[in-house]
């Protein structure tokens, strides 16, 4: 099993009794299109590029791949996509990846270091700060976790939100980030107001090696419970039928 087969694995089960998932390319595409398979059966895939309800023939590369656009339920202009189905209060989960995430919620997906002379400069924003502020929540995928990813003071903050947008007068519609889902375990929060806290380990990881790889002070679940591997079938989905040409799988 690899990582992104974890990952993937974990993060559709996130999305059960979802109905509608704005999915970036990548493990949030490997996800939905799980839980579609699996949890989410009803599940309506919506794509930046305008593609709604998308029912590709294979795993599209890019979202502007053509391969959305055959069988899918509906093809928008992005200014519908986004006047109208995403500010409009449609999208149940907003699935999103980041370089950096704080405490809050709040992602930075521009640069690593200072803004002027940075030690990564990094794709931008696209449409993730108009899936923070219009979802009903959000879900990160993060690949590693590590104090440099998960830290206490974003280099650049891309797609601030709830709890940021509140204090600078601005009320988003949705909660914002609830679910992060990661390579040591599963951080939540019902939305504003709360930190993330880890709610779910992986199998072998513990607490406190999650706490050290985190870089604030990290607050723990009454509870924390022990995230259930991917099975047999999720893998074999996963490697025959989603993406066997591992296009994202690593």
């Amino acid at each position: 099993m690899t990582s992104s087969e974890l990952l993937a694995a974990v993060a559709a089960r996130e999305l059960a009794g979802r109905h509608t998932v704005f999915a970036g390319i990548g493990l949030p595409t490997l996800a939905a299109s799980l839980a579609h398979l699996t949890v989410a059966p009803d599940l309506e895939i919506v794509y930046e590029s305008g593609v709604c309800g998308a029912h590709p023939s294979h795993l599209p590369e890019t979202i502007a791949d053509s391969v959305l656009i055959t069988g899918a339920e509906a093809v928008l202009p992005m200014a519908s996509l986004f006047g109208y189905v995403l500010q409009g209060g449609h999208i149940d989960v907003g699935f999103l990846g980041a370089a950096q995430i704080d405490k809050w919620g709040n992602l930075n997906s521009s640069a690593i270091g200072d803004w002027h002379r940075p030690d990564v400069r990094l794709p931008g924003s696209g449409g993730a700060l108009e899936v923070m502020a219009n979802a009903r929540e959000v879900f990160v995928v993060m690949r590693r976790h590590t104090p440099r990813s998960f830290t206490e003071q974003l280099d650049f903050c891309t797609s601030p939100g709830p709890d940021r947008a509140l204090a600078e007068g601005v009320r988003p519609l949705g909660a914002g980030v609830t679910r992060v889902i990661t390579d040591l375990g599963v951080l939540a929060r019902a939305g504003a107001g709360e930190e993330l806290q880890l709610a779910a380990v992986h199998p072998g990881v513990t607490v406190d090696e999650v706490r050290a790889a985190t870089g604030w002070d990290l607050k723990a679940a009454d509870r924390v419970g022990t995230v259930e591997p991917p099975t047999a079938a999720e893998l074999r989905l996963l490697r025959e039928h989603i993406d066997p040409h591992r296009v994202y799988l690593r």
